[in-house]
């Protein structure tokens, strides 16, 4: 198996699995001048990409053979472990970009350590048109030696940015992020329902809808993080039972209109709870611990 020095930036990479982020991880580093080798599970995948430079190899143990450093994308961290079962590890560096939990990361750097690999989990925050531009970025954990010796090969890609030794910690800012992700789109998907519902189009309210979204994200993410980390949860814009009483309005409104209220009848459900604990007069901020207090 090559080897490379830990002082020696790495020029031959492996990327196992060619969906369509993976594919656009492996171009990315094609164009970046590197060495890569290509393997995914459907050979036909490896065609674009070998006609791009990259080299093929006909099973994940010759990929990995072929490459100090290893690039893992595929679609679960059980394929992953299923893929990998037949490669020799020892002295690789693994790099796995597969989307999962903290904890799914933390077995799989338990597992490769027994192989004989140092083990980097990694959260993309792209989407495979936006690898190798400024707006892409990529969270790392785990051996953070091995992240140092590699980073500028893995700077390919977009932004790299280090999360901490423990190796679920990128995966728990990935889902982290990605949640803020996934409560925009409820609210955007709830409000273009509402609006249709009215024979407003979609597209008509896109723009209000997309300036108000973003000066809210702007002007209120900040004062609930730092009303979360000191615990006083004071407000002087809105206070919990404000909403409480208001969030009626948004609800009856969808059933008046024929629209389900499955996205939001859990947070009116919070909003209740709040303040039968005695917490109506504090802010949103506060529902950052009652969801603790759910764990």
């Amino acid at each position: 198996m090559p080897s490379t020095s830990e002082n020696t930036q790495v020029s031959h990479v492996s990327v196992l699995g060619l969906g369509l982020m993976g594919s656009a991880l492996a171009a990315a580093l094609l164009r970046a001048g590197h060495s890569v080798t290509v393997w995914n599970r459907t050979s036909a995948k490896t065609g674009p990409l070998v006609a791009q430079g990259a080299l093929p190899a006909s099973t994940v143990a010759d990929a990995v053979a072929a490459s100090p450093l290893v690039i893992v994308c595929l679609t679960t961290n059980d394929d992953v472990r299923e893929a990998l079962a037949p490669a020799d590890l020892t002295g690789t560096v693994l790099v796995n970009l597969t989307n999962g939990t903290p904890a799914q990361a933390r077995d799989l750097a338990a597992y490769a350590h027994k192989q004989g690999a140092r083990y980097i989990d990694g959260g993309i925050m792209a989407v495979p048109q936006m690898i190798a531009t400024p707006a892409a970025y990529v969270l790392y954990s785990g051996d953070e030696q091995a992240y140092e010796t590699h980073e500028p090969v893995l700077a390919a890609f977009g932004g790299t940015k280090w999360v901490g030794t423990d190796p679920g910690r990128a995966a728990l800012h990935d889902l982290a992020l990605l949640t803020g992700m996934y409560g925009m789109l409820i609210g955007v998907t709830q409000a273009l329902a509402l609006v249709r519902s009215a024979g407003v189009t979609a597209s008509e309210f896109a723009g209000p809808l997309h300036a108000w979204v973003c000066a809210m994200l702007d002007g209120v993410v900040p004062g609930i993080a730092e009303a979360v980390d000191s615990g006083r949860h004071l407000t002087d814009v809105s206070s919990l039972a404000v909403n409480q009483a208001a969030f009626p309005n948004l609800t009856t409104t969808y059933r008046e209109q024929g629209i389900s209220m499955e996205l939001f009848e859990p947070f009116q459900k919070l909003l209740d709870r709040s303040i039968a604990e005695g917490h109506s007069a504090d802010g949103l901020s506060r529902l950052v611990e009652m969801l603790d207090d759910e764990g």
